[in-house]
């Protein structure tokens, strides 16, 4: 077995007494942006907001550094589940003069929403054993009819796969009901829907430096675990003002030259039930490195459950 097929079924091949505990006890690596591998050039620009307002006049000029700085993953989704990714971060957006719903990170994605989900069902298809956390959120340009498609899209779509909440089921609960898929809808109405589970908390620093985001996360380790799902996010974040100061980097350069520093934090980590205990984290670029099998590392025969 490669380290491909290793990844691709990690769940599947976990040691027993880690099919046993709530997936909120295991450590499981996340994609944040999920989809922004496939930014549209042709697309207008949705954020940042002191960028959006000048795309009109100057297309040319900015479209191609916000895909530079908003292009946060390579692998395509197949690809990312793959590579052991079970936590999918996917930010919708309507768009004038079309009926589809699209992702986005500053442009919209060339990929619909509908296309991507289609891609991660037959995904789950050929790996039954393999559980999913899809976290819908960030929602631009939607009217409550979309919302209203969207879900009932997911649920017609995903059928018997999604996972009803609340209780955070383990994968040998998932296995025994033919569950593999938390579907967390941030959206007002979740809470009347039996297979839309609410937002998932996640931490983000909002920094630009490494050190910062874990000083950050380390501090909210301390203040303790939320109940159930919740991500540290390993992102490193840079504002339009970042941009133009970094006209000629771009954030894969930036987030690799940190990456040493992160993945040593990732590396100090582990899974279960305790107040400093981890459950997923998230990060950009997924695939290009460790970063995924470091985190599936942490749930050992010999780690706490």
């Amino acid at each position: 077995m490669d380290k491909t097929e290793h990844l691709a079924d990690w769940m599947s091949n976990l040691n027993e007494k880690f099919t046993k505990i709530p997936l909120s006890r295991l450590a499981i690596p996340g994609s944040h942006d999920a989809m922004a591998y496939s930014l549209d050039m042709d697309s207008s620009v949705l954020e940042p907001k002191r960028l959006k307002a000048l795309d009109k006049m100057f297309s040319a000029f900015l479209r191609p550094i916000v895909k530079k700085w908003g292009t946060v993953q390579e692998k395509n989704i197949s690809e990312q589940l793959d590579g052991g990714v079970r936590y999918f971060d996917l930010r919708v957006a309507g768009k004038p003069d079309s009926s589809d719903l699209f992702f986005y990170h500053g442009l919209y994605t060339t990929m619909t929403v509908k296309e991507g989900m289609t891609e991660l069902d037959k995904w789950l298809e050929q790996h039954s054993k393999e559980v999913v956390i899809l976290t819908f959120s960030h929602f631009k340009e939607m009217t409550a009819d979309q919302h209203n498609g969207l879900t009932n899209f997911l649920k017609e779509h995903f059928k018997t796969k999604l996972c009803p909440k609340p209780q955070v089921p383990s994968l040998n609960d998932c296995w025994g009901n033919g569950h593999q898929i938390i579907l967390s809808y941030d959206y007002s109405f979740v809470n009347d829907e039996a297979v839309l589970w609410p937002r998932i908390e996640y931490w983000w620093a909002d920094n630009s430096d490494p050190k910062e985001v874990i000083s950050y996360l380390n501090t909210q380790k301390q203040k303790g675990r939320p109940e159930g799902f919740f991500v540290a996010g390993l992102n490193l974040t840079f504002d339009g003002k970042d941009m133009v100061l970094y006209l000629m980097k771009s954030l894969k350069e930036k987030t690799m030259a940190a990456y040493p520093l992160l993945l040593d934090w990732v590396k100090e980590q582990h899974q279960g039930p305790d107040k400093e205990s981890i459950n997923i984290i998230a990060g950009d670029f997924v695939g290009v490195n460790s970063f995924a099998q470091d985190i599936i590392q942490l749930n050992r025969a010999d780690s706490g459950s």
